[in-house]
């Protein structure tokens, strides 16, 4: 039997980033993992791989559509299916054989086997039961099920299985307009497939400030996507290999079908705490089967905590690495703080589409004075230079005091736009310190500044 300060459930990115800041701030630490690598569903079935394959799909968009306007003549791309999957596979690889040597190199301990907590203070993997004075439950999530829709990894996948097809579907039926369901929805359009989006609800992207909602949709028409919106799907059939989705209509009830090489259940997910023992130790949980916690993410249990996924919030990598290292501060005694205001979420579609903060509908609910400060990517040199000209930068800041309380990205590279206005969030400032900021030309970071330029008395180059 082994003796931990620290033993931790999951090696996601709240996990391995938690044992990692543990081993920093010298605590003993273990991590439990039962896959045969690290990284859980972000690095092997997630995030990591799904960018892989958005990456090379992007390339193929302009080698089709912008190659010959440049200049850059000869052959046509041509897509080796099982090369990129190949290509899609060596990412992983680098990626969690990366977080390996994190571990040797901070020594922290890979408990490798599917974890349970027997009692308090104690962990058992396998067949050996190994002591913490703390344990951190860091097991993520799952994808969620439909009624009527049995998923086999096949015809009918999740996003994990949407990640290995044997083939590229000649049709593909995306149900749910989700991140999830619209990133891998334009993989397979971009690389020929006819793509029908059924959603329940009558916008994409819930809870996405609606003119970035539709805007978007529009774009993701443009590029071959169709949309069936305010539809419940009843069921999914497969026969033959051949899949058929059945759906209805909220607005009439009218029924109707698609056919379909491949199904994508994409309908959000769920925290995964199956085999841990939690009803048993008598942890509290939520309805929505989260871990119930504090501020400083302990459970009722004493010494037991969770992060991540399991629990509330906003199912983001990088916001259960935020509650991986704040539990990790936590528990070697200093006051560590995560400011969920100020958690940026990006879609990987292309273009981009970032947000962080208050949208315009959540700030008209709570009544609140505010202005907008809009750019257009077409008034950006770099954006018209690289054929990215579609989309725009939102800042909404309060009326009276033009402190920043949301901005809305969508254009080119979005994602990694956003994140001068979280750092500005975070430190209080109002659109005019963006705005009086010198930002370098030509580049795409111009557009940030023009929105907070039309703050105020406006924009220069709009």
């Amino acid at each position: 039997m082994a003796s931990y300060d620290v033993i931790i459930i999951g090696s996601g990115p709240g996990g391995y980033v938690s044992a990692i800041r543990c081993a920093q701030l010298g605590l003993k630490v273990a991590c439990v993992e039962g896959r045969e690598t690290l990284g859980g569903t972000c690095l092997n079935v997630g995030c990591i791989p799904s960018k892989a394959l958005l990456h090379a799909t992007e390339m193929l968009h302009e080698a089709q559509h912008n190659f010959s306007e440049m200049g850059l003549k000869g052959k046509t791309q041509s897509v080796d299916w099982k090369q990129m999957l190949a290509y899609k596979d060596k990412t992983i690889g680098q990626n969690t054989s990366g977080i390996e040597f994190l571990f040797k190199k901070n020594k922290v301990d890979w408990l490798k086997g599917w974890g349970s907590i027997p009692e308090a203070g104690k962990v058992k993997v396998g067949d050996d039961v190994h002591e913490a004075k703390h344990i951190v439950i860091a097991t993520g999530s799952e994808s969620s099920s439909l009624p009527g829709v049995e998923v086999d990894e096949k015809t009918v996948v999740t996003s994990t299985g949407a990640l290995e097809l044997g083939k590229i579907p000649k049709s593909l039926v995306v149900i749910g307009a989700g991140v999830i369901g619209l990133e891998l929805g334009s993989v397979y359009a971009r690389l020929g497939a006819e793509v029908t989006v059924i959603e329940f609800l009558d916008a994409i992207t819930p809870g996405q400030d609606g003119e970035v909602a539709k805007t978007f949709q529009r774009m993701l028409k443009k590029q071959g996507l169709k949309f069936v919106m305010g539809a419940a799907v009843q069921g999914a059939t497969v026969k033959s290999g051949k899949a058929t989705v059945t759906y209805k209509l909220r607005k009439d009830d009218s029924e109707a079908s698609l056919p379909a090489d491949t199904v994508l259940v994409a309908t959000g997910r769920k925290p995964y705490t199956d085999g841990l023992g939690l009803e048993a130790l008598g942890v509290e949980m939520s309805e929505r089967g989260q871990i119930k916690t504090d501020a400083h993410y302990a459970t009722n249990i004493k010494g037991i905590y969770a992060i991540g996924d399991a629990i509330a919030g906003p199912m983001l990598a990088h916001k259960a690495e935020d509650e991986g290292m704040a539990v990790a501060e936590g528990i070697a005694g200093q006051k560590p703080h995560v400011n969920y205001g100020v958690i940026p979420g990006v879609i990987y579609t292309h273009p981009e589409v970032s947000s962080v903060g208050e949208t315009e509908e959540s700030l008209k609910e709570q009544g609140r004075a505010y202005k907008v400060g809009k750019f257009s990517f077409m008034g950006n040199g770099r954006a018209k230079a690289n054929f990215a000209g579609d989309g725009f930068v939102k800042i909404l800041a309060d009326k009276t005091t033009d402190r920043i309380l949301g901005a809305h990205i969508i254009g080119p590279m979005a994602g990694d736009l956003i994140h001068e206005i979280c750092v500005a969030m975070e430190f209080g400032a109002a659109a005019e310190d963006i705005a009086r900021t010198c930002h370098a030309h030509p580049t795409y970071s111009e557009a940030v500044r023009e929105a907070a330029l039309a703050c105020g008395d406006g924009s220069i180059h709009m």
